[in-house]
């Protein structure tokens, strides 16, 4: 696992969808934006790639979506049923969408048979075991806060549902049942609420929770992204 203070998951994304590129010898990738209403757009430059979102119909995201400079298509709705072709994609890039909607792991599953076999599975998300998440979820009058404690261009507040496999021993036991192969896993610091003109405040509230819990509830991360990849061989399993 990474130190907070060395990496961005935007750069380590951005070099790896490179890497997937170069080995396809020229050949353009394609890459699925899952969460695209909340993701950041991709550094692609100099790379053949075509690039589809999805997401949740919501307004806030139905807005920012459509002014991503990245996408070449997209589609917003019920992730359970957005059109995903099997094996069409050799990366797919799911960013700060698995803590916010419900039934994660069948949408999860979806993402995943949509990715060709040594295709990169890129995640984002809320870790449920911070203490920022733990927040997230439990306190009152969230919308409230929201537009005291985050930057005034921020996204939200969205929901937390926050499942089990929203943390990191839940993502790493999904991958392990799927047969995929972990291969970064990094911890951040980018919750809107952290990084607001508030952060201060809501580090300190974040690590006093920590104490509170015994140490259960992590206080020097809220994200966590990994770099996964589906393997080659036909002995993995096939979802």
């Amino acid at each position: 696992m990474s130190d907070v203070r060395l990496t961005t998951a935007g750069g380590v994304f951005s070099q790896r969808i490179r890497e997937q590129w170069n080995e396809q010898l020229g050949r353009r990738i394609d890459i699925l934006a899952a969460g695209c209403g909340r993701g950041a757009p991709l550094e692609l430059e100099q790379i053949d790639a075509r690039v589809t979102g999805v997401d949740e119909d919501r307004p806030a995201l139905r807005a920012a979506t459509v002014a991503r400079p990245d996408l070449d298509s997209w589609s917003l709705g019920d992730l359970r049923s957005v059109p995903l072709m099997p094996r069409s994609y050799d990366v797919v890039c799911v960013e700060f969408l698995l803590e916010r909607i419900p039934h994660a792991e069948l949408v999860l599953d979806r993402m995943v048979n949509g990715l060709r076999p040594g295709g990169l599975l890129l995640i984002r998300m809320r870790d449920r075991k911070s203490a920022y998440a733990f927040l997230d979820r439990k306190v009152p009058f969230r919308g409230l806060l929201w537009r005291w404690l985050a930057p005034k261009d921020a996204i939200g507040p969205l929901p937390a549902v926050y499942e089990t496999v929203a943390s990191r021993e839940g993502i790493h036991s999904y991958c392990m049942m799927r047969g995929l192969m972990i291969a970064e896993d990094h911890a951040l610091i980018s919750g809107p609420v952290r990084l607001g003109p508030h952060g201060r405040l809501v580090a300190g509230v974040c690590r006093m929770v920590s104490r509170l819990s015994g140490g259960r509830l992590a206080p020097d991360h809220d994200e966590i992204a990994l770099v996964v990849r589906k393997p080659q061989h036909h002995f993995a399993r096939l979802i």
